[in-house]
């Protein structure tokens, strides 16, 4: 019964990996998401200074990824720029946890669609 119930418990984990793989990530749904998510942190928080610098720089390079995709063009290079720009705000601004979380997901899902391309 033990090994039944291991081997189940196996196969269910396996379909899963495998699904989660097959997976392909909307871009756009995700690059909207995140501008969505940076746009409510920086009304949300007011900062000034290297603060406001960091949400201008992950919005200015979400938004030159977001305008170059649209024309069909996937910049690799940008979506990392724009990657690292976030990363930066969430380990250094203060944040709401809330907003900090929401950042936080955008991030878990911006990395597979650079990877997937």
């Amino acid at each position: 019964m033990l090994k039944t119930m291991l081997t189940q418990s196996v196969a269910a984990v396996l379909l899963a990996a495998v699904s989660l793989a097959a997976q392909v990530t909307d871009p756009r749904g995700v690059i909207d998401r995140t501008q969505r998510d940076l746009s409510r942190s920086v009304e949300f928080e007011r900062h000034k200074g290297k603060e406001a610098a960091r949400y201008e720089n992950a919005q200015h390079h979400l938004s030159d990824f977001d305008r170059d995709l649209t024309r069909g063009h996937f910049d690799k290079g940008k979506l990392s720029q724009a990657i690292t720009d976030v990363k930066n705000l969430v380990d250094h601004n203060t944040l709401d946890p809330d907003l900090r979380d929401a950042l936080e997901a955008d991030l878990q899902d911006l990395r597979p669609v650079r990877a997937e391309h």
